[in-house]
């Protein structure tokens, strides 16, 4: 009996106690101070794997940046919103916010390098020209490729690897500039070797990708802007897409004041001085540019915002390919062109080459109408006689160096034009 009794009492304990933590749990006043708040979660941006192009890797560009986007160290300007809606993925570039210490914040462009419908054709292409199926795995395809198995067993980045692949930069390609790419490629740890032993077999496969899609990412890794070349400053990339400094297009400037674009006019004359004559002796060449190519920080300096239309030529080595060599094509030269596209000879370029498309494309809308007669009127007359100049190198040297000197006297020095103000008041060079 007495057994029982305590049994009975060893019962009732447990409910009461039972009752007494439900109580706790439902009074929210009393379970704070009985535990501590459970932490707050906040509401998480959705990544896929196919907006960033993660799902095609390894046949796409890198991963080096993708913790910054997963971190949300890396924000479309769509963000600060409060639908956290990631933007339409057909877009060929969006605006963006970075940080390192989630306090400071800088924009960014984050880019694709073809459009969406471009890399979905070019998939599609791979797979049913290398397996014979609509949809296959993209790296299995391009590692059983003859160009591939190539990469796989060289020790170092030769002329015939990269032979018959459309980018610009890869037409007239020289051994030391192959070595470039190879040493200073950052989407793998800096070996500063020109032999390629620290790359994986997937390092070999993206770089050959890139190569063979759009070599932009590749140039602003190996000419980077804090060695003074004028391009944006790289900062990685995360499945198909890359991330470097912002830039506004040139195209938003061709409303400016006269000393904006008289500024910007010079600036960009300079840069192509810069890419015809530098300390590497390489010469830098547009296969192509318009409103697009050329970009204007928000301290007023000018790059190149868009490289993918740069060709190089060796001015040191001259290039290691013949023009017949360049006929060869596969799967790689057929990414983002026709396949019977043709190369343009090496021999061909001339060095006032961009600067004859410059004073057509660009400069006209840049400067026209800015100015007072007869200024503006010679202004219109260098243009037209070094957009005309084909035939006549020193006829085009001529125009734009008159153009310069007409130039420099209607820019003006104020904070506008940060990127040499206050130089420009102590400086006879402005």
């Amino acid at each position: 009996m007495g057994r029982w009794i305590c049994c009975l009492c060893s019962r009732v304990a447990d409910s009461l106690m039972l009752l007494l933590v439900l109580a706790l749990s439902c009074n929210p006043s009393t379970a704070a101070t009985a535990s501590p708040s459970a932490p707050h979660i906040k509401p998480s941006y959705s990544f896929g794997r196919t907006f960033l192009g993660l799902d095609k890797c390894n046949a796409c560009i890198g991963t080096s940046i993708c913790k910054k986007f997963f971190k949300e160290e890396i924000r479309f300007d769509t963000w600060l919103s409060s639908h956290l809606k990631l933007p339409p993925s057909y877009l060929l570039s969006y605006s963006g916010n970075y940080t390192d210490d989630a306090k400071s914040w800088r924009l960014v462009d984050i880019t694709r390098l073809t459009s969406k419908y471009q890399h979905d054709r070019a998939d599609k292409r791979i797979c049913t020209s290398l397996l014979k199926t609509k949809t296959c795995s993209l790296e299995r395809a391009l590692r059983r490729t003859h160009r591939f198995q190539k990469w796989l067993r060289a020790k170092r980045l030769t002329p015939d690897l990269v032979q018959g692949l459309s980018s610009p930069m890869l037409r007239c390609p020289s051994q030391r500039l192959l070595d470039r790419i190879v040493r200073r490629y950052a989407e793998v740890p800096d070996a500063g070797s020109i032999y390629m032993d620290h790359l994986t077999d997937r390092d070999k496969l993206r770089l050959l990708y890139t190569l063979s899609v759009n070599s932009h990412p590749i140039l602003l890794q190996i000419f980077p802007d804090v060695e003074g070349w004028p391009f944006p400053r790289y900062l990685g990339s995360c499945g198909r897409l890359v991330v470097s400094a912002s830039t506004r297009p040139l195209r938003d400037f061709y409303g400016a004041a006269p000393e904006v674009a008289a500024d910007l006019a010079l600036q960009l004359l300079a840069v192509l001085r810069s890419m015809g004559t530098n300390d590497l002796n390489y010469f830098f060449y547009f296969t192509h540019v318009d409103a697009g190519t050329f970009g204007v920080f928000s301290n007023g300096h000018l790059f190149i915002r868009d490289a993918s239309t740069l060709g190089i030529i060796d001015k040191e080595e001259g290039s290691q390919l013949i023009d017949g060599q360049q006929e060869y094509k596969d799967i790689f030269s057929c990414l983002t062109v026709d396949c019977q596209s043709e190369f343009v000879s090496c021999n061909s370029i001339r060095e006032k080459h961009s600067l004859v498309m410059v004073c057509r494309e660009l400069l006209p809308k840049l400067l026209k109408g800015k100015f007072l007669q007869p200024v503006q009127e010679k202004i219109d007359s260098f243009l037209q006689h070094c957009a005309g100049g084909l035939a006549d190198d020193q006829g085009v040297n001529e125009a734009v160096a008159k153009l310069a000197e007409l130039l420099k006297p209607l820019r003006s020095c104020d904070s506008r034009f940060a990127y040499r103000y206050p130089d420009c008041k102590y400086s006879d060079k402005y």
